[in-house]
């Protein structure tokens, strides 16, 4: 068995038997490693530990059973938690541009945009009358090439670059601390068809710290055939982090895509498992 054998094996194992909390000795016994290899192991592959994933699976176990009317305290415990816990997460608004801005162009609207460097590497990020409008990762581009990109939606928008205004936003965006003044008062506006909005809205009901499906978020729009339309829409996802879509996994637990990269969804993913309690 290959390492990410290995990995994908007992990630699929915590899908299916979180529920007993598992420890750390035993997932390395189930594969064949000591505590400390697996360890590593896991963390180089997955982005994350062991037990920050098993976190993860459980708070999502936990928010289903809270979302049919369970207690916190019996959710918790369903969960195989000790107790109840809490969950601090960003509060976005999203917003779908109208039909006549998406037509126009965005004629009328000045959108102040900038560079900035975050913790997860250099972003270009946007904000527009009703929000932020646009956040890419650009490390692997020219300014000129991530202007344009950005350009796309809003080609008829007044465009005025502020690299100060852009610190300020990715500070708020990337805060390790969700409790931090302001941070639960981000708007977002988006340009997207009425099933990519729809998408996007679900991506937004994944807590930080869990992790979903394509074919579970295909579910939560009513579309369940619809996996494959549904993986398009995420990667056109035009607001990073903000719209999570790096909280969706395959089936078999593997990452699956990221239209700013694997090793970047690993942390991102990781980063947040830690904000559970």
């Amino acid at each position: 068995m290959d390492d990410y054998r290995r990995i994908e094996e007992v990630i699929r194992f915590l899908g299916e038997d979180f529920q007993s909390q598992p420890s750390l000795s035993a997932l390395a016994k189930r594969v064949g490693l000591s505590d400390s290899h697996f360890q590593r192991l896991f963390l180089r592959w997955a982005g994350v530990t062991p037990k920050e994933f098993l976190q993860c699976l459980t708070h999502s176990h936990a928010k289903r059973l809270l979302d049919r009317g369970e207690s916190v305290l019996d959710a918790a415990l369903d969960s195989g938690l000790s107790g109840p816990g809490r969950l601090h997460d960003l509060c976005i608004k999203l917003e779908a541009a109208t039909p006549g801005e998406i037509k126009s162009g965005g004629a009328g609207w000045k959108i102040v945009y900038g560079f900035a460097v975050s913790d997860f590497g250099r972003v270009l990020v946007a904000s527009g009358p009703r929000g932020i409008c646009h956040l890419s990762f650009v490390d692997s581009q020219s300014n000129a090439e991530a202007i344009v990109n950005l350009r796309g939606d809003w080609a008829a928008a007044d465009f005025e670059r502020d690299d100060g205004v852009a610190v300020a936003l990715c500070k708020r965006v990337f805060s390790n601390d969700p409790n931090e003044t302001g941070a639960t008062s981000l708007r977002a506006c988006v340009a997207g068809s009425v099933f990519q909005i729809q998408v996007w809205q679900a991506l937004l009901r994944i807590p930080a710290g869990d992790v979903s499906t394509y074919k579970r978020v295909a579910s939560s729009i009513g579309r369940p055939g619809a996996v494959r339309t549904v993986g398009t829409a995420i990667g056109r996802n035009p607001i990073a982090v903000l719209i999570p879509c790096h909280r969706v996994i395959r089936e078999s637990g593997a990452l699956g895509g990221y239209r700013w990269g694997l090793p970047r969804k690993q942390a991102l993913i990781g980063r947040e498992a830690t904000f559970r309690a």
